[in-house]
C-alpha cells in the first residue's frame, strides 16, 4: 500500500504532467499546430532537456525521480498507450475500399512496401548497431528501423484535415484508407519485433512460432473479435452488458489485451485489435460508449501519455544530432518519392503527387507510439528513441503547415486525374 505521502508525489507529478500536456496543447492548437505535439512539448518541458536542466532542484520538487514514482508513472504511461491503441483501432474506417480502390491499392504498396523495405536494407548498409536496445538484435532493430521510414499518423492527419475543413474531400479519403490498412499491417510487424525481442535464441522452428503468433493474433482478432460480440450480445447476459455497456466496452479492450499477453504477443497491439473488432459493429451500436472512452481517454490517459513520453526525451544526453538528420532526411525522401511516383504513375498532375508525398510523410501519433514501444521494451536505445520522437514530430508540423499553405489560397489538394 502506499504511503499518504508517497500517493501525494504521485497526484502532484500527475496534475503537474496533465497541466503541461493540456496547456501546450492549447497553444499549439491555437498556432495550428497538431495538439499532440504540444502535449510532448508539456512533458519536454518538465524533463531533463528543460526545466531538469535550468532548474533540477524545481523539476525533482514538481516530479520526483524516486523508483517508486517511476514505476508508477510508467503504469500510467502504458494505460495511456493501451487506450490511445484501442481508440485507434475503433476508428479505424470500414467499407474504404468501395471507391478509388486501385489508387488506394497503388499507393499503399508504394508507400508502404518500398518504404519499408528501404528502411530494412539501411541497416545492412550503415553500421547502426550501436543505436540498438540492450533487448533488441539486428533483426528487430531493422524491423523497427522499416516501420519507421514506412508510418503513417491517422490521428495527426486526420485532425490536420478537419481543422482545415477538407476531410471529406477526396484526397483525405485516399490518404485515410492508405493509412488505415497500412496501421494494420505494421503494427503487426511491432508486434513480432517485440515478440522477437523475448525469444532471442531457440531454434528455427521456435522462432516460426514466434513470428507466427501476432500474425495470428491478428487474422484471429480481425475475423473472430466482431462475431464474438455481436454473440455475447445476444446472450442472457446481454442485459448485463446494455446497462454496463462503458464498462463492457473496456473490459472487452483488457480482455483481449490479456489473451494477447498470454501468447506472448505485446498488449497494446491486442488493444488495437479490440477496437478494430468494436469499430466493425454495425453503426449506432456501442457510438455513445466509444465517445466516452475517446472523450475520457483524450482528456486524461492519452495527453499523459505523451507528456510522459516528453518527459523522457533528454536532449543533452541522448540527442544526436547526425542520427536525427540522417534519419528524418532518409525517411522523408524515402517515403515521399515512393509516394509521389505511385501517384505519377497514376496520372497526377505534380501538386497533387507532392500533396500525397507530403501527407504519407506525416508520422505523428504512430511514429511516437513506435519509439515509445521500441525503447520500452529494449529494442532500440535512447539516441534512437529521440531521434523517432523528433521526426515525428517535425514531419507532422511541416504537413500541418504545408496543407494549411495550400487550402488557404484555394489551390485543390487533389486534381483531376490526366487522360
Amino acid at each position: 500500500m502506499l504511503t499518504n505521502a508517497e500517493l501525494a508525489e504521485f497526484l502532484k507529478a500527475i496534475v503537474v504532467l496533465l497541466l503541461a500536456a493540456h496547456s501546450m496543447g492549447f497553444v499549439f492548437d491555437k498556432l495550428h499546430l497538431p495538439r499532440v505535439v504540444g502535449e510532448i512539448t508539456g512533458g519536454f518541458v518538465l524533463g531533463p532537456s528543460c526545466l531538469g536542466l535550468l532548474a533540477p532542484g524545481v523539476a525533482a520538487q514538481l516530479i520526483s525521480d524516486s523508483p517508486l514514482q517511476e514505476q508508477l508513472l510508467s503504469a500510467f504511461h502504458w494505460v495511456g498507450l493501451t487506450l490511445l491503441m484501442f481508440t485507434a483501432g475503433f476508428r479505424i474506417q470500414h467499407g474504404f475500399l468501395t471507391k478509388d480502390g486501385k489508387t488506394v491499392f497503388i499507393l499503399l504498396a508504394s508507400a508502404t512496401i518500398l518504404p519499408f523495405g528501404a528502411g530494412w536494407a539501411a541497416t545492412a548498409y550503415f553500421d547502426l548497431n550501436s543505436y540498438i536496445g540492450p533487448n533488441g538484435d539486428t533483426v528487430t532493430f531493422a524491423l523497427v528501423l522499416a516501420i519507421a521510414v514506412a508510418v503513417t499518423s491517422i490521428p495527426v492527419i486526420s485532425r490536420i484535415f478537419i481543422d482545415l475543413g477538407v476531410i471529406n474531400t477526396r484526397f483525405a479519403r485516399i490518404v485515410l484508407a492508405v493509412s488505415t490498412i497500412q496501421d494494420i499491417l505494421l503494427w503487426a510487424v511491432l508486434a513480432v519485433a517485440t515478440s522477437l525481442a523475448g525469444a532471442k535464441t531457440g531454434t528455427q522452428s521456435e522462432v516460426a512460432v514466434v513470428v507466427l503468433k501476432p500474425l495470428a493474433i491478428c487474422v484471429a482478432g480481425l475475423i473472430l473479435g466482431p462475431p464474438v460480440l455481436r454473440f455475447l450480445q445476444k446472450l442472457k447476459v446481454a442485459s448485463v452488458i446494455r446497462s454496463a455497456k462503458l464498462g463492457f466496452a473496456l473490459i472487452w479492450c483488457f480482455l483481449v489485451a490479456q489473451i494477447a499477453a498470454f501468447f506472448d504477443v505485446n498488449i497494446v497491439f491486442g488493444a488495437f485489435i479490440a477496437g478494430v473488432a468494436l469499430g466493425s459493429l454495425k453503426p449506432g451500436q456501442m457510438e455513445e460508449e466509444k465517445e466516452q472512452i475517446s472523450r475520457f481517454s483524450l482528456a486524461f490517459f492519452i495527453p499523459l501519455y505523451f507528456a510522459i513520453v516528453g518527459l523522457a526525451i533528454d536532449i543533452p544526453t541522448a540527442f544526436d544530432l547526425w542520427l536525427f538528420i540522417a534519419f528524418l532526411l532518409f525517411s522523408t525522401i524515402i517515403e515521399g518519392l515512393c509516394a509521389f511516383a505511385a501517384m505519377r504513375a497514376l496520372q497526377f498532375d505534380g501538386l497533387t503527387s507532392f500533396n500525397f508525398a507530403v501527407a504519407m510523410n506525416t508520422r505523428g501519433g504512430p511514429g511516437i507510439v513506435l519509439a515509445s514501444i521500441a525503447f520500452e521494451t529494449g529494442l532500440v536505445d535512447e539516441r534512437m528513441f529521440v531521434t523517432l520522437v523528433l521526426t515525428a514530430v517535425t514531419t507532422s508540423i511541416a504537413a500541418g503547415a504545408w496543407f494549411r499553405y495550400i487550402v488557404q489560397r484555394g489551390i485543390p489538394l487533389m486534381s483531376k486525374q490526366n487522360k
